[in-house]
């Protein structure tokens, strides 16, 4: 793919998504939409790839958000209707364009306000020592909406709260967000790739049928009852429990070749 503002790389079924304005602190501006969505699409068609690392160039940032130099800042260049507006995180989250495959973001530094588009639909979370987490909307009399609507399955309420109302005058570290749930494991920043990148080959070495069978019961858990969720439970084990499925799984547990799990 040519692209302006992404690095893209397959390293066996293993997609790599590097956001590429590091001069910009990863801001996303429209070219960068575009070019997440039409990333993410290719992958969710691509039956080479099995799992993504999503992560970003710099050690400075992860990503800040819509570029501030796209905003407007005259009466005459602002125009707001809610009806036809089109929020950005349209395009640039994998789950809004429909990508099933496991998606590991690996966070170095700041991620802030329009971050949380991409953060809110990857599916697990590592951070460096240096990460930090913060919404500035409020502060820069912006309202926070669609962010915290994604954050709040990952945060609990009251810390959520706090961070979308002390806007950037607070910011929640590498292990305090390790505490909270909202990230699953903090490692020195040298580290970062090495563990995400990792976490990917493991998922990626399993049938992808039984990976976006399960993706998909969890994503959709979060939104249904149990009752529902039970109710259409048959339709997300038919996806991955076939014959062929199933031979190869016994084939793993008997052939004595089963990997030594880490523990951590």
């Amino acid at each position: 793919m040519d692209l302006d503002t992404l690095i893209y790389e397959e390293r066996g079924h293993v997609a790599v998504v590097t956001l590429n304005r590091p001069e910009r602190h990863n801001s996303f501006n429209e070219v960068m939409q575009r070019e997440l969505r039409d990333v993410w699409q290719s992958i969710r068609t691509n039956d080479d790839v099995r799992s993504v690392v999503l992560t970003a160039a710099g050690p400075k940032a992860f990503c800040t958000g819509i570029d501030r130099g796209e905003i407007p800042t005259t009466e005459e260049s602002f125009y707001f209707d809610p009806y036809t507006y089109d929020d950005p995180g349209q395009l640039i989250g994998p789950r809004s364009q429909e990508l099933w495959k496991p998606v590991i973001a690996a966070v170095n530094g700041i991620a802030c306000g329009g971050a949380f588009y991409l953060l809110g639909e990857s599916d697990v979370i590592i951070a460096s020592e240096n990460a930090t987490f913060f919404d500035p909307h409020v502060t820069y009399g912006m309202p926070a909406v669609f962010e915290p609507v994604l954050m709040m399955p990952r945060m609990p309420f009251g810390d959520l709260m706090r961070m979308t109302l002390t806007g950037a005058s607070e910011r929640i570290g590498a292990e305090t967000a390790l505490r909270l749930g909202l990230v699953s494991e903090v490692v020195p920043a040298e580290e970062l790739f090495d563990a995400a990148f990792s976490l990917a080959e493991i998922i990626a070495s399993h049938s992808p049928d039984a990976v976006q069978a399960s993706l998909r019961t969890v994503w959709a858990a979060r939104d249904l009852s149990p009752q529902q969720l039970q109710a259409i439970g048959n339709l997300f084990l038919t996806k991955a429990m076939t014959v062929e499925n199933l031979a190869g799984g016994q084939e793993v547990f008997t052939s004595g070749q089963r990997a030594k799990p880490r523990t951590r």
